[in-house]
């Protein structure tokens, strides 16, 4: 079953194309990621998906709701965190949270239950009495992020949540977000951390220039686009390496400091073995060696770069 199902869905601004023809389903249950440069297409995308502005054309069923004929109905089912700030500047911690569960009408004894809950799970027991106007960014936006899961909701959309969070702080979110999703929560997720997108979704989309160039799992987008891997090797000597490795098929060396080398091959395994021999038959001694896969990060890059060709 699919939570959201979207065909041919496309949005134009005079005679710029923003978004041109997507298709895109997201199972629920799950997180997907929804990946790509600035002015992508992105935020016009999740615009339409949240019925903020409807398409130039194509089909978008949510939760089973066509999103053109009931976007209201829409609303009702979803929570939305969207990338730009928002707070109440006089309110407490805990007041914004009381406060947006009662706009939802969720029931006064579950919203004290929640406000606890929240408080707890973004680490914001200690800051509870501040008001908005005297935190941090950061703090900022745990509260932004913590407010929206006061309601009950079929499907999230978050917009870069991480914005402004420490690291600690970051992943403490993504866990939580991990969590609601085992009771069967669908979350529909952007970010510019690559690392947030390995660790967290289940599918990720990459658009680039209003159009999708890549859907599919994190492992099977390695699998597909990440063949390569980069080998590093730390030699105890001066040496002039890029000669000595330069005939060796396959291998492309990025990176030559006299000391440390590194270098990248689609057959790694055979350029390594390749690679030890020479330095062996030379008489040039390793210090340190690692062999390090295609990041998501370097596939996310490598296919926009492949699309803008």
């Amino acid at each position: 079953m699919y939570s959201i199902e979207v065909s041919s869905l496309s949005k134009s601004y005079g005679d710029t194309t923003a978004v041109d023809g997507i298709d895109l389903k997201v199972e629920k249950g799950k997180i997907f990621g929804f990946l790509g440069p600035n002015g992508a297409g992105k935020t016009t995308t999740m615009k339409m998906l949240t019925t903020l502005i409807p398409p130039s054309s194509g089909t978008m069923n949510i939760l089973g709701i066509d999103g053109t004929k009931a976007p209201l109905e829409i609303r009702k089912k979803i929570g939305v965190v969207l990338q730009q700030p928002s707070y109440e500047p006089t309110l407490s911690v805990e007041k914004s949270l009381e406060k947006y569960g009662m706009m939802w009408n969720v029931d006064k004894k579950i919203r004290k239950i929640r406000v606890e809950e929240l408080l707890v799970a973004f680490d914001l027991v200690d800051i509870r009495k501040k008001k908005n106007d005297d935190l941090s960014i950061g703090q900022r936006r745990r509260v932004q992020v913590a407010r929206e899961f006061m309601h009950d909701m079929d499907l999230l959309f978050l917009d870069e949540p991480t914005v402004g969070l420490d690291p600690s702080a970051r992943r403490g979110l993504l866990d939580f977000i991990k969590s609601k999703v085992k009771d069967g929560l669908t979350i529909f997720f952007t970010t510019h951390i690559l690392e947030e997108a390995e660790y967290l979704c289940d599918d990720i989309a990459i658009i680039n220039k209003g159009k999708i160039i890549a859907v599919d799992t994190p492992d099977e987008l390695k699998n597909k686009f990440g063949r390569e891997k980069t080998i590093k090797i730390h030699v105890s000597e001066q040496e002039n390496i890029s000669a000595l490795l330069s005939a060796i098929p396959g291998c492309i060396i990025e990176r030559d400091s006299g000391v440390m080398i590194t270098v990248r091959s689609s057959q790694s395994e055979q350029v390594l073995q390749d690679v030890l021999k020479i330095l062996a038959s030379n008489g040039i001694a390793v210090e340190d060696l690692s062999v390090v896969p295609t990041s998501l990060e370097e596939i996310f890059l490598s296919v926009v770069k492949s699309s803008n060709a």
